[in-house]
C-alpha cells in the first residue's frame, strides 16, 4: 500500500487525527510504528464499543506496525473521570487483577496476538516506581487551569461538586506511560483525546517526537441514545453467544446502521452507502447482514448463517426456539416476579417486577401484566422475556425441589 492508501484506509471511519501530516511522515519512515491503546480493567467485558478501537488497532497490525497494548491495572485504581459526574469508587487490586485476566483473551478475537504484532504492557511495572518527587515533577507539566479545560471537570467545578486531587493525576499517568513506552501513535475514543493531548505534551517535554493521536467516535448502544455501556444496558458484549448478538444487532434503529456498518465491518463505503439507502435495500435486509457480518467476526459464517435460521424461524416467523434452558422448580404457587426470577430469565425480582409492567413478559404465549400475581408452574410451562430469553419449566419430583 502507498503512504496515501494507507491514510485513506486509517482515516476510515476516525473522528480526528493529530494531525494526518505528521501521521503521513510517520508511515513514511519505513519503521515499525509503535501503536498504543490503553485498557482500564474497570469491567471484565469487552463490548463492540470498545471493539471499535481494536479493529483501528488491528489495521495497523496489518500494515505491519506494532500495537502496543497497555493493561491499566495502576490507573484503574484511580478510575478514569472522563464523562464522570461524580468521582469513581476506586477499585482493589484484587477486582483489577481479576478483570485484567480476561482482556487478552478478548482482545485476541480482533488483535494479532503474535509477538511481532502485539505487545502487552501492565503499567504498574513503571507507575509504582515512582517516587513521591517523581510525582510532582510530573504534575509540574500541567496547570489547574489546563486540568479545568476539561468538559468533566470545568461542569463539576461550576456546580460545586468536589473533584478529587487523584482525578487530576489520571491524564498525567496515562501520558507518561507514552513517555515510557514511547509510543509513535495513540488511539482512542473522543472522549479520550484530552488524555492522549497530555501524553503527546509529556513526550515534547521529554525530548521525544511527539506521538500522533488518532480518535474514534463513541459508539451509541442499542437504545440509540447514549453510549454502549455495560452499565446502561444497552451493550453487544463480544463473548454474547451468537444468537444473543445477532438478536440485538437486529434491535438497533435504521438511522444507525450506517455508524454501525462503518466502525464494525470492513464493508466498503459504496457497499454502506448502498445497503443503507431504502430505496436500494430494504432496512430489513441491510440489519440481517450487518448482523450477519458482526456474528461471522466472531464466531464465524456457520455459526452466523444459523443464528439468522433461528432469528428468522423464532421471531420472524413467531415459533419458539428449537433449544432452550430447562429449569426445575417445585409446583408450589409462586408470585409472577418471583417466578420469572427463579427461571433465571432476569437478574432480580425487582427487574422480573419492571418487565412485566413494560409487557416484556410471556407465558405460554400469554402476555403478563400484574407481577405480584400467583402462578402455580406446570410441567412444560414456557417463559419469554423480551424477545430473546426463553425458559421451560420443569416440575421436580417429589424430595428433589
Amino acid at each position: 500500500m502507498t503512504i496515501d492508501e494507507q491514510l485513506e484506509q486509517l482515516n476510515r471511519g476516525a473522528a480526528e487525527i493529530v494531525t494526518e501530516q505528521e501521521l503521513a511522515g510517520r508511515l513514511a519512515l519505513g519503521r515499525q510504528l509503535r501503536v498504543k491503546l490503553g485498557l482500564d480493567p474497570t469491567s471484565p467485558d469487552i463490548h463492540l464499543g470498545h471493539t471499535v478501537v481494536l479493529r483501528k488497532l488491528r489495521q495497523f497490525q496489518d500494515m505491519g506496525h506494532k500495537a502496543v497494548l497497555i493493561i491499566g491495572d495502576y490507573t484503574a485504581m484511580i478510575g478514569d473521570p472522563t464523562g464522570q459526574n461524580t468521582t469513581r469508587p476506586m477499585l482493589s487490586a484484587e477486582q483489577i487483577q481479576a478483570n485484567a485476566r480476561t482482556y487478552f483473551q478478548q482482545a485476541g478475537k480482533i488483535l494479532d496476538t503474535s509477538p511481532q504484532r502485539l505487545e502487552v504492557l501492565y503499567n504498574s511495572q513503571w507507575l509504582s516506581k515512582l517516587t513521591f518527587a517523581d510525582v510532582i515533577m510530573l504534575t509540574s507539566q500541567m496547570t489547574v487551569a489546563r486540568m479545568l479545560e476539561r468538559d468533566t471537570f470545568e461542569q463539576r467545578y461550576k456546580r460545586g461538586e468536589p473533584i478529587g486531587i487523584h482525578e487530576f493525576l489520571y491524564p498525567l499517568m496515562q501520558g507518561y506511560d507514552s513517555v515510557v513506552i514511547k509510543a509513535d501513535v495513540e488511539l482512542g475514543g473522543t472522549d479520550q483525546t484530552f488524555n492522549i493531548l497530555v501524553g503527546r505534551k509529556l513526550q515534547q517535554d521529554a525530548g521525544l517526537e511527539p506521538q500522533v493521536v488518532l480518535t474514534m467516535p463513541i459508539l451509541v448502544g442499542l437504545d440509540g441514545k447514549e453510549k454502549m455501556s455495560k452499565s446502561k444496558g444497552n451493550y453487544v458484549a463480544i463473548n454474547d453467544s451468537p444468537n444473543q448478538m445477532f438478536g440485538k444487532l437486529m434491535s438497533i434503529s435504521d438511522q444507525m446502521m450506517v455508524d454501525y456498518f462503518t466502525l464494525l465491518t470492513d464493508l466498503p463505503r459504496e457497499r454502506i452507502a448502498e445497503l443503507t439507502d431504502p430505496d436500494k435495500t430494504h432496512p430489513k435486509q441491510a440489519k440481517v447482514l450487518l448482523a450477519r457480518t458482526i456474528v461471522a467476526q466472531f464466531y464465524g459464517q456457520k455459526e452466523a448463517e444459523e443464528a439468522a435460521l433461528r432469528f428468522d424461524r423464532v421471531f420472524a416467523q413467531r415459533q419458539l426456539p428449537d433449544q432452550m434452558p430447562d429449569v426445575v422448580i417445585s409446583d408450589q404457587p409462586l408470585m409472577a416476579a418471583k417466578l420469572v426470577h427463579a427461571c433465571g430469565l432476569v437478574g432480580s425480582v425487582s427487574e422480573a417486577k419492571r418487565m412485566i409492567l413494560q409487557g416484556g413478559v410471556m407465558i405460554d404465549g400469554a402476555r403478563l401484566d400484574d407481577p405480584n400475581q400467583q402462578i402455580r408452574p406446570g410441567d412444560g410451562m414456557v417463559l419469554q422475556v423480551g424477545r430473546r430469553r426463553f425458559a421451560r419449566i420443569r416440575i421436580a419430583s417429589p424430595g428433589k425441589g
